[in-house]
């Protein structure tokens, strides 16, 4: 019993020290790891503090290419990218003694001052390890020359940077645009959009304006270790590879943007032309235009200036952004407007003896005395009478059915065309000049109205829309130059742009079959009979005359067609031409509508449907607007 008791004693005592000894140990480790923290933190902290400071990151963006821009048919490149370089300079790898021998030698390839370099890299930054770029867009010889020179210039690198390439220039200047280096402005605007930063390159007008955000790609980085200085620690990295914008294909026929570029010629003016039965614009030509690739140069904001104070405006784009008097394209809306209204009789006639006189003033019929004879709606609409328009339009239209009418066709109202600015043109109403001008509507204005002059105004791509709905009978398409969104690497197809109808009434079939007629008649037998002759395809049209303030002898000429008049409204284009006073010889538009047509349906260039048309004597030097 005692030696029980005795060995239950000494296993009580030896458990004791166990549970000692573990709470002692464990009470050392406790204290030993505290103090650790106490001195990493208190003691060392400080020391830590600049170390952490001293080691950090650097990442390099690796910029990503912008989408590349195709034509209709997904063949034609027109805007790809093209290897560029820049320069740069690591500051603290020159050393101090070295520093003006280097860049001098750098200048001399580079071509550029001594000073340039100086200013990009001041003396307070000559130590750091951090990247600075000397020159963009530098050629690849002298990127050779600094290759082979490379042991003499320490410091000195170049890296790949993608420089837009517009290879279809010319008036495809205004539908693709041009890009820049982003603005504050457009940095505050695009902000909450994400992906932009003060390096951003950005589409300024056009295409690469209106969908930026699609042609933007995502840029790559490569990050690696470096200390305070910028000084690479390690050579390993964490590289993240760009990812390309994606391709645009247009609805542009590149061969027949040409086409109506030659066709227009170095007059100024406009040239459209549109499928009616989807809105998908085939060309679209302003002139004068400029060169899309000057802002790739190193003096591109010597060549904006030039191009922003030039008297003729090659900038602005006269197909969307300028607004004219319509002329006698607006018998068009007329014309629909009595028929549906049954405003006055369609073949009742109205005596044109080549003047009228109304309201102590005598108003001139472009035919002067004695005038067309008597005329009734088609062969007013055929031979483009003023004096049947001025009085159907005054006596039993009037102006609010004319400003409804015009609204219906699409005029003071946007078009909806996806580019980043369009003019809306311009409807008057008998309120808004009391408004304006605290005048009365007057019968005289009436008159000008009728025959689009006065107030009214429309952008040729709106005047195009009034024959889309001629063509669809009642129907105008959005216009549009996007066709597809395809992916960059697989070319499958993203995204289509579907037809979208903008404006539609109910006016009857019947009414548009006789503006058709009424149409037609002007090709064969009207104001266009010897101009719009055809061997290839018939031909509907109207002409215009538009009176232009500050011009005496000359005139606004419109030409607006469609082609082949019998044909299915699917194969149908429409084809608008506006040549401006301000041209030396400014009758060119019906030729050159003619021109444009028998080109593309005869799958003619230029000079063989001139030749087709017999026009050769119409386009001697001394017609052309030098």
């Amino acid at each position: 019993m005692s030696i029980d008791n005795n060995n239950n004693q000494s296993t009580k005592r030896d458990k004791a020290v166990i549970a000692y000894v573990f709470v002692m140990l464990s009470s050392i480790i406790i204290c030993i790891y505290l103090f650790k923290l106490f001195s990493m933190q208190v003691i060392e902290g400080s020391l830590y503090k600049i170390q952490s400071k001293n080691i950090s990151s650097r990442q390099t963006t690796i910029v990503a290419q912008r989408g590349e821009i195709y034509d209709r048919n997904n063949d034609n490149a027109m805007v790809v990218n093209s290897d560029s370089f820049a320069v740069e300079i690591t500051p603290g790898d020159i050393p101090s003694v070295e520093f003006d021998t280097v860049t001098a030698k750098l200048a001399s390839i580079l071509g550029i001052p001594k000073s340039d370099i100086d200013e990009h890299v001041p003396p307070e930054v000559r130590k750091t390890f951090t990247p600075i770029t000397i020159k963009t867009n530098v050629s690849f010889s002298a990127i050779g020359n600094i290759a082979e020179n490379i042991n003499d210039l320490p410091g000195v690198s170049w890296i790949s940077r993608p420089m837009r390439n517009y290879i279809e220039t010319g008036s495809f200047s205004h539908i693709l645009g041009y890009v820049g280096k982003i603005t504050r402005d457009e940095m505050n605007q695009m902000y909450n959009q994400g992906g932009y930063t003060k390096n951003s390159i950005v589409g300024k007008i056009g295409i690469e304006k209106q969908y930026d955000s699609l042609l933007q790609g995502k840029d790559g980085y490569e990050e690696k270790t470096v200390d305070v200085r910028g000084r690479v620690l390690s050579d390993t990295s964490i590289s993240v590879p760009p990812k390309m914008g994606n391709k645009l294909v247009l609805t542009i026929d590149s061969r027949l943007q040409t086409l109506c570029e030659k066709a227009l010629g170095n007059r100024i003016g406009s040239a459209v032309v549109l499928k009616p039965s989807t809105g998908e614009i085939l060309a679209m030509v302003s002139y004068p235009y400029f060169d899309s690739n000057l802002f790739n140069s190193e003096n591109y904001a010597e060549e904006y200036q030039k191009l922003i104070k030039a008297e003729n405006k090659p900038f602005l784009n006269r197909a969307v952004n300028a607004a004219y008097a319509p002329a006698s394209t607006f018998k068009i809306i007329m014309s629909a407007a009595i028929l549906a209204e049954k405003a006055f009789p369609e073949y009742e006639r109205v005596e044109c003896k080549g003047e009228i006189e109304y309201g102590g003033r005598t108003f001139h019929c472009w035919i002067l005395r004695p005038g067309h004879g008597k005329l009734d709606l088609k062969h007013a609409v055929g031979h483009s009478c003023d004096i049947y328009f001025w009085q159907v339009g005054r006596d039993h239209l009037g102006i609010d059915k004319i400003a409804e009418y015009s609204k219906m066709f699409g005029f003071g109202q946007s078009t909806q065309v996806d580019l980043p600015s369009h003019s809306k043109g311009f409807v008057p109403t008998a309120l808004w000049k009391e408004r304006k001008y605290h005048e009365r509507w007057l019968d005289g204005d009436t008159m000008a109205v009728s025959i689009g002059q006065g107030y009214t105004t429309a952008t040729p791509l709106q005047v195009a829309d009034v024959m889309c709905m001629v063509c669809n009978s009642g129907k105008i398409y959005k216009p549009h130059l996007l066709k597809e969104v395809r992916d960059p690497v697989t070319d499958e197809i993203i995204q289509s742009v579907e037809p979208e109808v903008m404006f539609e009434n109910s006016i009857d079939e019947s009414v548009w079959k006789k503006i058709r007629e009424a149409l037609r008649f002007v090709a064969t037998d009207g104001s266009a009979k010897y101009a719009m002759q055809n061997p290839t395809v018939k031909i509907a049209c109207k002409t215009g005359t538009a009176e232009v303030n500050g011009y005496t002898d000359s005139w606004h000429n419109w030409l607006l067609a469609y082609a082949p008049y019998d044909a299915p409204v699917e194969d149908q284009n429409v084809v608008n031409v506006m040549v401006e006073a301000a041209n030396t010889w400014e009758w060119w538009a019906t030729y050159a509508a003619n021109i444009i047509i028998q080109g593309y349906f005869a799958n003619q260039e230029f000079d063989e449907a001139v030749n087709a048309l017999n026009f050769r004597w119409l386009i001697k030097p001394t017609r052309m607007m030098e």
